[in-house]
């Protein structure tokens, strides 16, 4: 059976990501599901005024509620799923949780930063594509397309 890490950070995004993986599931694909959350690291700062076991139990807490969104649409559509909270970095963390897991391929989210303005601006997405050692499938929010559209029109009428 198919193992698929997706990764989930709170975000619409995200969720459209998870929807996807559903829809692959409910089209016939045999999969077992993984929900894979990172929370960056604490700083020494934080770690200083605030006590490690204090942000790490904040850590916890903050990752459960960003994944109950997700895990709610994977138990609607009637199915399991396993849940993963690492911390690092999101690209490189992801990459590892998914070869560590032992995942067939990754689904994520994409912030529509294409081109140019996504060099600049960065993408865990696009990182993750670059460094995985497995298939990535980036899934782009639905309402992007019309916005990259809309936009690429107005740069035609601007010249």
């Amino acid at each position: 059976m198919v193992r698929i890490l997706v990764a989930v950070d709170g975000s619409e995004l995200a969720l459209d990501a998870v929807r996807y993986a559903l829809k692959l599931v409910s089209e016939g694909l045999r999969a077992d599901l993984v929900l894979g959350h990172v929370e960056e690291e604490a700083s020494l700062l934080e770690l200083a005024t605030q006590g490690a076991d204090a942000v790490a139990q904040a850590s916890i807490e903050a990752s459960k509620h960003l994944m109950r969104p997700a895990e709610r649409l994977v138990r609607d559509a009637g199915l399991e799923c396993e849940i993963e909270v690492a911390l690092g970095a999101a690209s490189s963390t992801i990459c590892d949780m998914a070869e560590r897991l032992e995942c067939d391929f990754i689904v994520i989210g994409a912030r529509g930063v294409g081109g140019v303005r996504g060099a600049f601006l960065g993408s865990v997405s696009q990182d993750v594509v670059h460094r995985s050692n497995v298939p990535v499938m980036v899934v782009r929010h639905a309402e992007q397309e019309v916005d990259d559209e809309s936009e690429s029109e107005a740069e035609l009428d601007a010249e």
